[in-house]
């Protein structure tokens, strides 16, 4: 695996640059025993996909945004040999239900209890927690609702820091501040141009890249009522950026075992959103993908590499 560091400001952070092989063996994988599951969690149903063994140790995955446990579909083979896995879609996504926002809050903090009374229901008391773009900011709260849960720390794309936010934040800040002038915002976040380059801007291997998820996903976010629910999510995001200095405040003060595996060329969570977990975890494992936002699409198996190496060291 070729790897580079960052000197001394990353002491103890390996770096992984390119496309060079992760893992020189195919790794072991298995869909024997993946499932799909729809269950009631306080009114709304939850769809979620399982795999593993239930007595192995649990990986909770998190999606973004505007996929849904789907985007995990290539990685959970290749965990599922040694970990119980739980992949909820979020109230909106998937195939989760969706209900109005009339009927539903459509918050991160609503989301989040959402997903902790999905993992209570479920019987789930410990696990690492797997955290990618709109799973970071329910991910947060889910261990601050629940330190004494989590186990381990992945984060890939998953940004709680103000440098992890690109350019196009600049943008979506003047729309938090006046929604109703600034619809243009609402419009070219939903577009299929966005849908679509969310996964391809930033790799120099499209090929790699399965046209068929972002003509789906912008078939999701197309149907009745969806433009009402992700603009309420878009607007609540503001509280996201909000809470980094106490999420951050949080790391510092219980130093969770943290794997950062992020797609470098990802121009919405850049890079040094990726970087910034050092100053918080000096002890953080950091890996810069030669990938973008959903570094998942062509470069599953350094990932999941990566994650079997880091949870061996962390039984």
């Amino acid at each position: 695996m070729k790897t580079r560091h960052l000197g001394a400001a990353l002491t103890g952070a390996a770096v992984l640059a390119g496309a060079g092989a992760a893992t020189a063996e195919p790794i072991p994988s298995t869909t024997a025993t993946t499932t799909y599951h729809r269950t009631q969690v306080n009114g709304v149903r939850i769809f979620y996909r399982e795999a593993g063994r239930k007595d192995a140790p649990t990986i909770v995955l998190l999606h973004g945004f505007p996929s849904s446990s789907r985007e995990f579909d290539t990685l959970i083979p290749l965990l599922a040999t040694r970990y119980h896995l739980i992949v909820p879609d979020f109230p909106g996504f998937g195939q989760s239900e969706a209900p109005p926002p009339s009927e539903y809050r459509y918050t991160f903090d609503h989301i989040a209890e959402t997903m902790n009374d999905l993992l209570a229901q479920l019987k789930v008391e410990s696990y690492t927690l797997y955290i990618h773009d709109y799973g970071a900011p329910a991910g947060m709260r889910m261990i601050l609702a629940h330190p004494g849960r989590l186990h381990a720390l992945i984060t890939q794309n998953g940004n709680i820091y103000q440098e992890g936010l690109g350019p196009k934040w600049s943008k979506i800040a003047q729309y938090w501040a006046d929604p109703k002038a600034h619809p243009e915002v609402v419009d070219a976040f939903l577009s299929y141009e966005a849908t679509e380059q969310r996964h391809t801007h930033g790799t120099s291997h499209p090929e790699r890249y399965n046209p068929d998820t972002w003509t789906d996903e912008f078939a999701h976010l197309s149907k009745p009522g969806q433009r009402e629910i992700q603009t309420a999510l878009l607007y609540d995001y503001r509280t996201n950026v909000a809470s980094y200095p106490k999420w951050q405040a949080w790391l510092r003060e219980h130093r969770p075992v943290t794997l950062v595996a992020w797609g470098a060329n990802d121009p919405s969570f850049i890079a040094a959103g990726a970087t910034a977990f050092q100053r918080d975890l000096p002890d953080a494992e950091i890996h810069l993908v030669d990938a973008g936002h959903f570094a998942l699409d062509e470069k599953t198996d350094e990932i999941a590499s990566l994650i079997l190496a880091f949870l061996a060291k962390h039984r």
